[in-house]
């Protein structure tokens, strides 16, 4: 399926709509005291970038956001593919993309978390096949048992 992956606000709504199926994907599989999603509004702050995938027809199919932390470090957040694109590498242009954009702004380093439930495999696969390694907690996340965190050394 051909895509295109651009910059994009997320206060669009089918952009809120996939977050919303986002949303209630994850929210069934963690305790809610460690999820960490950020909200439409605050993906649309200065300190994060959301990439959008859309098919020929400009329709959303996935998207993933970074957020800089400053000193070189920017999280992955928000990564999402709709279930009836997946197996299509989408979420690897995405995740490649957004390691692209962390490159051109300087980054030296990529953190995320991620659940560490039943469910999240899809996740995991992603980000070990394009290049990231489990490690400890990142970032002021706790180590509760119920994340999974990755980094990627970019420098």
């Amino acid at each position: 399926m051909p895509i295109t992956i651009a910059v994009e606000t997320p206060l669009q709504d089918d952009v809120r709509a996939m977050v919303a199926a986002l949303n209630d994907y994850l929210i069934p599989l963690t305790p809610r005291e460690f999820q960490f999603q950020l909200t439409v509004e605050q993906m649309g702050e200065p300190s994060v970038t959301l990439l959008v995938a859309r098919d020929a027809d400009g329709a959303p199919v996935g998207m993933g956001a970074i957020k800089d932390h400053g000193d070189g470090v920017a999280e992955i957040k928000r990564m999402y593919t709709y279930t009836q694109v997946r197996g299509e590498r989408i979420g690897s242009q995405i995740l490649a993309a957004l390691e692209g954009l962390a490159r051109e702004r300087g980054m030296s380093r990529l953190v995320l978390e991620t659940g560490e439930a039943p469910g999240f495999e899809p996740a995991w696969r992603v980000y070990e096949r394009n290049g990231f390694n489990a490690c400890g907690a990142v970032l002021d996340y706790p180590d509760s048992g119920f994340s999974r965190f990755y980094e990627k050394k970019l420098s």
